[in-house]
């Protein structure tokens, strides 16, 4: 892996797993049941300039990366919730960069951290209560084809943890 592979996915690249298991699940739910702790400890304490520092050049800053958390687990918490109600229904991609340069990713990062605290709250116990056959539902995304909502729980516990290592890495590096 180089350099630049290293500063971009501080976990590893994304990998559909082979095969979704209840203990897998339930380690994936838990990563997300304790993601709204860990973002604050990865963000306790820095001040507005550290903020702004993006987590490697040409990347978002840490304001922006905690605003992407609300808009990214916000959409994928609506697919959930599609997929369990439809029959396989198309969702809508969003630009994700775009929605980075928006005006609200400037602003003060305390109400998507309020929001990412809420919404995880309500979609872990929503994970909590599905079965296996819940599981297998799923949507279709425009670019990348049908995903059981298995595979977007394992998604998520990835987008989790490798936006939280993106800022604990730029601290690490940084000696904040």
């Amino acid at each position: 892996m180089s350099d630049l592979d290293e500063l971009r996915y501080p976990v590893g690249r994304f990998q559909k797993p082979a095969a979704s298991t209840a203990a897998t699940r339930a380690a994936q739910i838990d990563t997300l049941r304790l993601l709204p702790e860990r973002l604050r400890a990865a963000v306790a304490g820095l001040n507005q300039a550290q903020l702004d520092t993006p987590y490697r050049d040409g990347g978002w800053t840490v304001r922006q990366v905690v605003h992407h958390f609300a808009d990214s687990h916000a959409n994928s918490y609506v697919r959930f919730k599609l997929a369990l109600t439809e029959d396989w229904p198309t969702i809508k991609p969003y630009d994700e960069a775009a929605w980075a340069r928006l005006p609200d990713n400037r602003m003060p990062i305390e109400p998507s951290l309020d929001f990412v605290d809420g919404l995880h709250a309500r979609l872990v116990a929503m994970l909590a209560s599905m079965t296996e056959d819940d599981f297998e539902r799923g949507f279709n995304h425009p670019e990348r084809g049908r995903m059981t909502l298995a595979t977007n729980l394992a998604l998520y516990d990835w987008h989790s943890r490798h936006h939280v290592a993106h800022i604990t890495s730029l601290r690490s590096r940084m000696g904040w």
